[in-house]
């Protein structure tokens, strides 16, 4: 019995041991991963200095970055004087430099110019140099050699200065006035060694002649617009005089009518009297009619101011709330909406209102005047459309002209019935894809 008793004791203690080495081994696996960890201090004073470390870093490529930043924007501003595709934003607006009335005086004024130039190239004032070489000992050599560096010099600006005028345009011509004086910079300092300067007089003439260049190209396109006005004016004008011809002409045909109704009318009794004298009524309203027409057109005829200020849309070209706000003096001012609608627009306008004025120049001024800053050409105002909603526009036309009629509503028929057809092709397409997914016989 004892010995049993010595015996599970011993196996006893044996399992005892084994798990408690077992237990001292798993212990020192675990302070092994987790050694790093343990002192949680330094942990955190280590990451400390790495972090200071990555922010002192960072900092220093912002730095690097902001000087390196300031280069690129100068040498893309050195470029872009050269690129033809800079964007308008940076283009800047042109102010104008001369105030010439015509073309002509601009023309003039370039050829003052170009000889302006020659005579300071002539002077040697245009470009001169400061000091006096001598070569080999010679003078004369020194002074050739002077020479031919002021020539050379004279044929790199004046190119450059050739190149830029003949290509300024309305969206370059403040970076062409930039490469001109970056050409005068740019050589004047190559020339720095041998004293050769072009003058800031010289320089300041080559802008002038290619300012002048360019308003004169704007100035005769202004002319030329202007001269079709005028042809569309006398357009216009010829057109009521015709207008008022025919309404003479129709007044003239019911008079004569009428007075033939009344003779036989005299002689004539019973049914046919009174068939005849209902033909007269009849004819009488119709004289009536006419007369009125003629009247107005002889009115609108004598009084060029008088007409018919319209409000259009037409949302299939130009999309919503944009409007177009015009005069006509056409006896029937539709005939100008039709003619707007021509071809050159894929669809008809929608009129909102067609408004009979005294004084239809004083009345359509006053409209563009208050949505001056809603106009879509800010650069020529004969493009009367305007970003503007339509209740603006009627609020502002009552103050005027309280009869005003508006019609709010843009039909935009042929906008409307061809997008309808897109959408039925669409279907259609989309219906012919689904069923050609589908064989006709298995």
């Amino acid at each position: 019995m004892e010995l049993f008793l010595i015996a599970a004791v011993t196996i006893l203690i044996t399992i005892l041991i084994v798990k408690l080495i077992k237990s001292h081994k798993r212990v020192i696996e675990l302070e092994t991963k987790y050694s790093k960890i343990l002192d949680i201090e330094e942990y955190v004073k280590k990451f400390h200095h790495e972090k200071v470390s990555m922010q002192k870093k960072i900092s220093e490529m912002k730095q690097d970055y902001k000087e390196k930043r300031v280069i690129f924007d100068q040498l893309r501003r050195d470029v872009s004087t050269y690129d033809e595709d800079i964007e308008l934003i940076e283009l800047g607006f042109y102010k104008s430099h001369f105030d010439f009335d015509t073309s002509h005086q601009y023309k003039s004024e370039i050829i003052k110019i170009k000889q302006q130039q020659k005579d300071m190239v002539r002077s040697q004032i245009a470009i001169s140099c400061a000091a006096e070489w001598k070569v080999e000992g010679s003078r004369a050599k020194g002074k050739a050699m002077t020479n031919r560096g002021i020539k050379l010099t004279a044929r790199a600006f004046n190119n450059e200065c050739e190149a830029a005028i003949s290509n300024v345009r309305w969206n370059n011509v403040t970076r062409m006035e930039a490469r001109l004086e970056k050409a005068f910079e740019s050589i004047n300092k190559l020339n720095q060694s041998t004293a050769i300067v072009i003058s800031d007089d010289y320089l300041n003439l080559k802008l002038d002649e290619l300012r002048l260049a360019y308003e004169y190209s704007e100035k005769k396109q202004q002319e030329k617009e202007e001269q079709l006005e005028i042809k569309r004016q006398i357009r216009e004008e010829a057109k009521l005089e015709k207008e008022l011809s025919k309404a003479i002409k129709e007044e003239e045909k019911y008079k004569k009518m009428l007075e033939a109704a009344r003779l036989e009318a005299e002689q004539a009794a019973g049914k046919e009297l009174e068939l005849l004298n209902e033909k007269i009524s009849q004819l009488s309203d119709e004289l009536e009619s006419a007369h009125q027409l003629s009247e107005r057109a002889k009115s609108m005829a004598q009084q060029t101011k008088t007409g018919h200020i319209y409000v259009i849309s037409n949302i299939g070209s130009f999309g919503d709330d944009i409007y177009k706000i015009g005069m006509t003096r056409r006896l029937e001012p539709l005939d100008r909406v039709k003619e707007l609608g021509d071809a050159s627009v894929p669809f008809t306008f929608d009129v909102h209102a067609m408004i009979h004025t005294e004084d239809a120049p004083a009345l359509e001024n006053a409209l563009h005047k208050k949505f001056e800053g809603k106009r879509l050409n800010l650069v020529n105002n004969r493009k009367e459309f305007f970003a503007v909603n339509l209740q603006d526009i009627e609020k502002e036309v009552l103050k005027i002209n309280p009869k005003a009629e508006f019609i709010e509503t843009a039909e935009a028929k042929e906008f409307r019935e061809s997008q309808s057809i897109l959408a039925t092709r669409e279907q259609q397409s989309k219906l012919s894809k689904v069923m050609s997914e589908y064989p006709e016989t298995l």
